[in-house]
């Protein structure tokens, strides 16, 4: 990987919410790749808080700073997603050992299905605690103080966040 914009990479993920976590490592690699391709998965038998194009619109805000960052959703296999937009590797971030452990097991078969190799980028340390599945607990309890949820999500994200699980509550 030389920077050249023939190097495409895909940073697959949920992100339901986007997390100041997301934002660092696709800061950290938009520097790496000539393209940075974040894809929105979408698995219609999981529970997301916010719609794909919700989702997409909030990764396009804060990254329209970025030149090379594409902003997609998809639905078929990461690996399949890959190859369709030409990308010569898969970007994951990694919080702990935790993470590590599941993420190999998912590059080793990325590779062996699709042969695509796996990059791994470490999360920068004030980072290493977020996560968004903890950030929607956090919002649905409420209780939390903007000045702190501004510590792991950017604040509009962590208000739509906070009305969204309370329009769901009301139901």
């Amino acid at each position: 990987m030389d920077g050249s914009h023939e190097d495409i990479a895909l940073f697959p993920g949920a992100f339901d919410p986007v997390t100041l976590g997301h934002l660092d490592i696709i800061r950290r690699a938009s520097g790496l790749f000539g393209k940075l391709i974040v894809a929105i998965g979408v698995n219609p038998l999981k529970d997301m808080v916010f719609t794909p194009e919700e989702r997409q619109e909030m990764l396009r805000q804060y990254t329209e700073d970025l030149p090379n960052i594409d902003v997609q959703t998809y639905s078929d296999l990461t690996v399949q997603f890959a190859r369709k937009v030409g990308a010569k590797v898969i970007l994951r971030g990694i919080r702990d050992t935790v993470d590590l452990h599941a993420e190999l097991q998912i590059a080793n078969t990325n590779l062996i299905i699709g042969n695509i190799e796996t990059v791994f980028l470490m999360t920068s340390h004030e980072h290493v605690l977020t996560s968004s599945s903890l950030i929607k607990q956090i919002a649905q309890i409420g209780g939390y103080d903007k000045e702190s949820m501004a510590r792991l999500v950017p604040l509009d994200v962590a208000e739509r966040l906070g009305e969204r699980l309370r329009e769901r509550s009301d139901v």
